[in-house]
């Protein structure tokens, strides 16, 4: 039997000139989408067309994944407060597991329905699991922050999380990519619901929120994130270099140990998110706070500060000094350095997410990079008033100039060659005084 005159080819044939026949160019109606949306779970949606200028630094990373996309759908779906408020992060942690898992039924349905209707579309992953392959780089299919706040539902505090109007920060993000035009879009709040209370700088165990609106990325990294990702490598390493168990108990506690079999055996927990759990913004959150702000730092904020508790740094780094300072009753633990980058584009990305602001205090300084060998690439590096700028190119007078292949530079960072052997092999060649390179690697974490 020939395949044009096989049943299944024949029905479908038939099914698909019939959709032809009816088929409209008119756009889905947001209407419609947003009910779908809320009737699966979802506690509110907004929609955004991929060409938005907001979105000019996400697009490329969206059409990579899914170039079909016209339309994002964004939405919302809220968490329960008090057990994120909790000193018991077992309690935080299945709320953001639990509401993670609706967030990702929330997508899937939507993309179900859409099929159903001959729309293609795809549901990116609320958080984990991601592109993995892709780490210590981007690793994240869709960035929900920008395409929420595009949407309408929010806008970013200054602890870098989206604050709805009236759900506050106590929201995980959902985004749908659709092969589709929308009827209508929504246009960003009028107002950043954010109250500037600075609360979550005071609750930070690592100090990771600045007052002036700076973030240390890799501070918040190392301890929240401690079972996700780095962490565990970290974990690994420090088994296999272990001479015996005894060592290893000596670096890592059974509690640790536990901890860590917990995280692969349900689900990899935050250790702090601390600044989630005391924002008082929102409209459904505030009114305790506005009657009584003293109440509201001895139930959600004290607790958190006073809590007993290891916290995990790298050695050296500005984390390291907060924590004895500010938090003299928790236990700083030192842990290795698990973003290592492979490639140019990571080390560029990497440089201002690890830069230590107050160890560069007193720096004023030009470098400027030549990659050779597998990735040719010229960028140059600028220290300056306790802040950094990457630039591609070689901008400026540099007072150091770096000419390396990426093989061992990058393997040196990874401590996996030595950089005196580098230089004494001309694998890594200095233009200015050593000096400089030495003030470099002091901004940034061992």
């Amino acid at each position: 039997m020939a395949t044009k005159d096989h049943p299944t080819v024949v029905k479908v044939r038939e099914q698909l000139a019939a959709k032809e026949n009816a088929k409209t160019s008119d756009p889905l109606d947001a209407s419609w989408l947003r009910a779908l949306a809320m009737k699966l779970g979802a506690d509110d949606v907004g929609f955004v067309t991929i060409g938005r200028a907001e979105l000019d630094d996400q697009r490329d990373d969206i059409l990579k994944h899914f170039p079909h996309t016209k339309t994002l759908i964004s939405f919302v779906c809220r968490m329960n407060r008090e057990p994120i408020r909790s000193t018991a992060r077992s309690m935080a942690n299945l709320e953001f597991h639990h509401v993670g898992d609706r967030v990702n039924e929330v997508a899937r349905g939507i993309v179900h329905e859409l099929e159903e209707q001959g729309v293609r579309a795809v549901n990116p992953a609320m958080g984990f699991p991601m592109e993995m392959d892709e780490f210590p780089g981007k690793i994240w299919v869709v960035s929900h922050k920008p395409i929420a706040v595009a949407a309408g539902l929010g806008e970013i505090g200054i602890h870098r999380n989206v604050i709805h109007p009236k759900f506050g920060n106590f929201i995980l993000l959902g985004t749908v990519l659709v092969d589709a035009e929308i009827s209508a879009e929504g246009e960003p709040v009028s107002f950043n619901p954010c109250l500037d209370c600075k609360l979550c700088v005071a609750a930070c165990p690592v100090g990771a929120i600045s007052t002036d609106g700076q973030f240390d990325f890799s501070a918040c990294y190392t301890h929240n994130y401690r079972e996700f990702m780095g962490g565990f490598t970290d974990w690994v390493e420090d088994a296999v270099d272990s001479k015996n168990r005894n060592e290893f108990r000596q670096r890592h506690s059974d509690s640790e140990s536990a901890s860590i079999w917990q995280s692969l055996s349900f689900g990899a927990n935050y250790k702090a998110a601390y600044c989630l759990s005391v924002c008082p913004a929102g409209e459904d959150v505030i009114a305790p706070y506005l009657d009584s702000k003293k109440t509201h730092l001895k139930d959600y904020v004290k607790p958190l500060q006073e809590k007993r508790e290891t916290i995990y740094v790298m050695k050296g780094v500005d984390a390291e000094k907060h924590v004895s300072r500010r938090f003299p009753q928790k236990t700083v633990k030192h842990v290795g350095n698990s973003l290592r980058p492979r490639t140019v584009d990571q080390f560029t990305l990497g440089l201002s997410l690890v830069f230590q602001r107050k160890k560069s205090a007193g720096l004023s300084a030009v470098y400027h990079f030549q990659f050779t060998g597998m990735e040719q690439r010229d960028i140059t590096v600028r220290i300056h008033e306790e802040s950094i700028e990457v630039s591609q190119g070689h901008l400026g007078q540099a007072d150091l100039k770096v000419t390396t292949d990426t093989k061992t530079w990058f393997g040196f960072l990874a401590k996996e060659r030595s950089l005196v052997w580098a230089l004494l092999t001309r694998r890594i060649k200095l233009k200015g005084s050593p000096f400089w390179l030495l003030k470099f690697a002091k901004c940034f974490p061992d």
